[in-house]
């Protein structure tokens, strides 16, 4: 680590406006997420009540979504949560570790974001062709590659490319909605009735860990905070987007479900492993499955596009705080975009996408980030409002500070719904990132020593 803030830094330039914002939030949620995990949750729950899983996690995004919407509008940086828990907790002290904490564990869990989604790629391309395990394991790391080659350019065309992917997410999850609509088996009204009434044997049933994997396909809701200095009107914009994201999102999801669920019976759903290819198979016949498991694809690649787009400004605005390698600080002398930190993190992603499996990924992703990222913003910001005056917020929650506690309660639950096996890699993670922090100040004489 060196102290030293990179001497050709630029700022980075405000190109990204209020639709191309909201596109990349919509396409980073969806990727392959809800196309491999509707399967896992039916699982989890065992029965027809894991509509409820996928309505918490909504709930827990939209509430959570409060907490980044006043951040985002105060603090419009690249990094997001780098500079949030920064400020927070101060700059010369606390937030010093918290700050690096995050960091620490973005170099570890984004790449493993990166590779969830190059995996479930892979598992999705196992259906139009014949792979063995080491050949999908190659697809998913080709996938990495081709978009660290994507991404290698100006913002600008990146705003231009998020749209027509967007597109593509739009219209794979149109069809497959239209689809199980027009042609249900059952009626949709049958379907929701299905799931009864919310009980506390319905939590004892798997909610919580169901919720998890949901959770997992609603994150991305806040990828507009890691582009904060790159969006137009970011005070206005930031939060607009996120809350856009989030109900359309979840609007989108809910209906899959009930399509899917109208067609197909939830016992036999749980056990596809292409449910989306599957289910179009049953409508319409193997050619058309062929071209939905291709529309699968894309917004599988359209999602780690628009990831790797925002996590490859964490390790650069650390670095040109001068609290990273200082490497990372520079931005290409030509197309002004942090290329180092987007191959670090790409090379990264490309050997976690050739080493784990997806089932393993999923909730490990989660459980490292809830303390230091989710928890810690969310009291971050009660000490921000305790330490300034109302005008340093542009974007106040409703009844402040309720959706705030909430979201510390919701995270610390969901936090113990991962497992003791996840919460514990997920501790040992910030544990050794708080030896590297110490050790670190030690050698530059810096607080706390």
């Amino acid at each position: 680590m060196e102290n030293a803030t990179a001497p050709d830094s630029q700022t980075l330039p405000h190109r990204l406006n209020l639709l191309q914002g909201t596109a990349l939030n919509m396409i980073d949620m969806v990727g392959i997420g809800p196309f491999v995990v509707l399967p896992l949750v039916i699982q989890t729950i065992g029965g027809p009540e894991f509509i409820y899983a996928w309505v918490l996690g909504a709930l827990i995004s939209f509430i959570d979504a409060f907490v980044w919407a006043e951040l985002g509008a105060a603090f419009p940086q690249a990094g997001g949560s780098y500079n949030f828990l920064k400020i927070a907790y101060g700059e010369k002290r606390w937030g010093r570790l918290f700050s690096f904490l995050f960091v620490w564990q973005t170099l570890i869990q984004a790449p493993l974001v990166v590779a969830s989604g190059s995996i479930g790629f892979a598992q999705y391309a196992s259906y139009l062709f014949p792979l063995d395990d080491w050949q999908r394991r190659l697809v998913s790391g080709g996938v990495v590659i081709v978009i660290v080659l994507l991404l290698y350019r100006r913002i600008e065309t990146i705003g231009r490319i998020s749209l027509l992917l967007w597109a593509c997410v739009l219209t794979t999850m149109g069809w497959i909605i239209v689809g199980g609509l027009s042609n249900a088996t059952r009626p949709v009204l049958e379907v929701v009735q299905a799931a009864g009434p919310v009980t506390t044997g319905l939590f004892g049933a798997g909610l919580g860990a169901a919720s998890v994997k949901t959770i997992y396909c609603y994150l991305g809701y806040y990828n507009v905070c890691h582009l904060g200095s790159e969006i137009q009107n970011p005070k206005r914009n930031i939060p607009i987007s996120m809350f856009i994201s989030i109900v359309g999102i979840a609007a989108l999801y809910l209906l899959m479900n009930v399509s899917v669920v109208s067609v197909i019976p939830w016992q036999e759903v749980q056990q596809s492993k292409f449910i989306v290819s599957t289910f179009v198979e049953r409508l319409y016949g193997p050619e058309a499955a062929q071209m939905a498991t291709w529309l699968v694809l894309v917004v599988a690649f359209s999602s780690l596009f628009a990831v790797l787009l925002g996590y490859s400004r964490v390790p650069y605005a650390a670095a040109a705080d001068g609290q990273f390698f200082s490497v990372f600080a520079r931005l290409h002398p030509t197309r002004h975009f942090p290329h180092r930190s987007l191959l670090f993190l790409g090379a990264l992603a490309f050997v976690f996408s050739l080493l784990f499996r997806l089932s393993d990924v999923i909730t490990a992703i989660l459980a490292m980030r809830i303390v230091v990222q989710f928890i810690g913003q969310a009291v971050g910001l009660l000490i921000l409002h305790r330490n300034r005056p109302r005008s340093s917020f542009p974007f106040r929650m409703p009844l402040y500070p309720l959706p705030v506690v909430l979201a510390i309660i919701i995270w610390a639950f969901i936090f113990v719904s991962t497992g003791w096996s996840f919460m514990l890699s997920g501790l040992t993670v910030t544990t050794l990132g708080i030896v590297a922090f110490l050790i670190l100040a030690r050698v530059k004489r810096q607080w706390p020593f």
